[in-house]
């Protein structure tokens, strides 16, 4: 893998209703690289209506995924599969407690392409609030023409 990659992240969230999921997917540019056998991606994000950056930092294995969000939005969220860890999403509007009980974690490494899928429920203000998939892909930016949405 190069250090230089293209990151793509979407997100489904499934409504208890049994509406269709909501999809929402960030494409970005970013960096990479593993050390002490973890990957680590690093990119910014550009929020619609407001100026100021979120810088994100990933930090993945096998056993975890953590995102840490400054800036525009600060957040340290950890997903461990069957543990449920708790923190605070500071954005523009306010500040909400959320809940994080990840079921599963999955990651697909090859040469040039890493996938990441982790399942999880979330609560907000300590409340059940969906069940939600994020699935986050690296590629390596060379070979930007083979990349699948």
């Amino acid at each position: 893998m190069t250090k230089d990659v293209l990151v793509s992240l979407r997100g489904l969230q499934f409504e208890q209703s049994g509406e269709d999921p909501e999809q929402i997917e960030t494409i970005t540019v970013g960096n990479y690289y593993e050390k002490n056998g973890k990957h680590y991606v690093i990119y910014d994000e550009i929020t619609e209506g407001f100026e100021e950056l979120t810088k994100n930092r990933m930090k993945f294995n096998e056993q975890f995924l953590e995102l840490t969000r400054t800036g525009l939005v600060n957040v340290h969220m950890v997903f461990e599969k069957n543990r449920k860890n708790m923190t605070s999403y500071q954005t523009p509007y306010g500040n909400i407690m959320i809940g994080i009980d990840t079921k599963q974690i999955q990651i697909d490494e090859q040469d040039d392409r890493i996938m990441v899928t982790v399942e999880y429920a979330l609560d907000m203000n300590y409340e059940f609030l969906a069940d939600c998939k994020i699935v986050l892909e690296i590629r390596s930016k060379e070979k930007r023409e083979a990349f699948l949405l």
